[in-house]
C-alpha cells in the first residue's frame, strides 16, 4: 500500500472509531472502566512489575486513574508520558516521568494531564524490563494487536529501540475501539497485548 493512501485510510478509521467513542455514554464508560481496571490489576504483569508506564485518561479515553492509584498506593514507580516540544527538533517527542500522587498532573499538550518536567525521568534499562509494565492508549486494534494512535508516533518512537520493554506493553480501550484488521507500515509497532473492554 502507498504511504499516502496508508496515511488516508487511518485518517478515516481514526475519524470513524473516535466518533464511536464518542458516543459511549457514562454507564457504558463506567462499566468498561471498572472492567478494565479489574482486567489490569488482575494481570500477572501487573502482580509483578514494580514500574508501571501509563497515561492520564484525556478526553473520551477508557479510565485510568484507578490503575494508577492502586499502583501508587502498592508502592511501584509509576511514570506518565510528557510531550516536549524542542525548537532544535522538528517534532515533539515523548518522555515519561515519575508521579507520586495523580493530583500533581498539570494541564501540558494538548491540556493532557502531564507530569512536571522537574520530576525524576524514565530511564529505559533493558534489566528492568521484565518487572515493568507499560499501558498504551490508542484510537483502534485489531485482533492481530494492530494499533492505530493518534498520528503523531510518539509511542511508536519511544519504543523502536527498547525491544525488552516492546514485549511488556498492553494495548487498553474500549470494545467499539477493535477493529477486525487495520493497516500497518513497518514504523507501527504492536503492544504485546491488546484489552479492550
Amino acid at each position: 500500500m502507498i504511504e499516502n493512501d496508508l496515511t488516508e485510510e487511518k485518517k478515516e478509521i481514526r475519524k470513524r472509531i473516535l466518533e464511536k467513542r464518542n458516543l459511549l455514554n457514562k454507564e457504558e464508560r463506567l462499566r468498561a472502566g471498572i472492567l478494565l481496571t479489574e482486567r489490569i490489576l488482575g494481570h500477572q504483569w501487573f502482580y509483578c512489575s514494580e514500574i508501571l508506564l501509563a497515561f492520564a485518561s484525556y478526553g473520551s479515553e477508557i479510565e485510568t486513574e484507578e490503575v494508577i492509584r492502586e499502583a501508587l498506593r502498592q508502592g511501584k514507580s509509576v511514570f506518565l508520558p510528557k510531550v516536549i516540544t524542542d525548537t532544535f527538533l522538528k517534532e515533539p517527542y515523548m518522555e515519561f516521568f515519575r508521579i507520586n500522587n495523580i493530583e500533581e498532573m498539570e494541564p501540558g499538550y494538548r491540556k493532557i494531564p502531564e507530569p512536571s518536567l522537574k520530576n525524576e525521568k524514565y530511564v529505559y534499562d533493558e534489566k528492568d524490563a521484565a518487572k515493568t509494565l507499560m499501558l498504551m492508549p490508542g484510537v483502534a486494534f485489531d485482533r492481530y494487536r494492530n494499533r492505530i494512535g493518534y498520528g503523531k508516533g510518539f509511542y511508536d518512537r519511544f519504543l523502536e529501540d527498547k525491544e525488552k520493554l516492546q514485549l511488556r506493553t498492553i494495548g487498553i480501550g474500549f470494545q467499539c475501539q477493535l477493529e477486525e484488521k487495520i493497516p500497518v507500515d513497518e514504523r507501527d509497532i504492536r503492544p504485546s497485548q491488546v484489552i479492550c473492554v
